[in-house]
Order: structure tokens, then sequence, then C-alpha cells
């Protein structure tokens, strides 16, 4: 049984950082790639960051490119996201996923591929 428990959500400013963070256990964490999505209420769940098994690849949305930065730490099973000059449209839960196969440098944005999922922590940025 794999559990991923996400940290650092909270209420920031407009231009403000936070960072997250997602604890991982029950799975060898360092063989498969690991993922960042987010849902805003009413929309769908969007893809915001991954990062390769060994981090040395990282793929960025788009909206979030520039200003976040996803890592991870193979010896503490956790992956973070550092979230900088933050934007009401920001405001999501965000969510952690690990890869269903290990071993990949192909990473992909789509929810589907991503076997396991944290419960969420909630990011609201005011202005």
């Amino acid at each position: 049984q794999v559990q991923l428990v996400e940290s650092g959500g909270g209420l920031v400013q407009a231009g403000g950082s936070l960072r997250l963070s997602c604890a991982a256990s029950g799975r060898t964490f360092s063989k498969y790639a690991m993922a960042w999505f987010r849902q805003a209420p009413g929309k769908e769940r969007e893809f915001v960051a991954a990062i390769s098994y060994r981090g040395g690849s990282t793929d960025y949305a788009d909206s979030v490119k520039d200003r976040f930065t996803i890592s991870r730490d193979n010896n503490n099973n956790t992956v973070y996201l550092q979230m900088n000059s933050l934007k009401p449209e920001d405001t999501a839960v965000y969510y952690c996923a690990v890869d269903s196969r290990p071993w990949t440098m192909v990473l992909v944005t789509t929810a589907t591929t991503y076997s396991y999922w944290g419960q969420g922590t909630q990011v609201t940025v005011s202005l």
C-alpha cells in the first residue's frame, strides 16, 4: 500500500511563496517519477510539474514555468514543489502522485498515468 501525504499549503498573498512537500511510504520511492497536479473549484484536475525518478529531468505546465520548481529527496522519500510569485489563479487543491511505470525517463502530463495520489493540500492566493 502506497501512502502519499502532502503538506505546506495555506493562505498567501499574491506575489508570495509557498513550499509544498509530499512524503511517500510503502513503495521504493526512488524507482518512480513523481508529479504535482492541482484542481480548482469547478475545474478539471490539471498537470503542474513532474520529475524523473533520479531528479535529472523535470517538466512544467506553461502556466507555472519559471515560477514553480519541483525537486525530490530520494533519501527521505519526499518530493517538493517550491512556488514563487504566486497568483490568485494558482488557488487550488494540490495533489502529488506516483507514476505507475518504474525507471521511466519519459515524463507525462496525463493523470491516468499516475497510480497513487495523496489527499491534497489547499493553496489559496489572495489579492
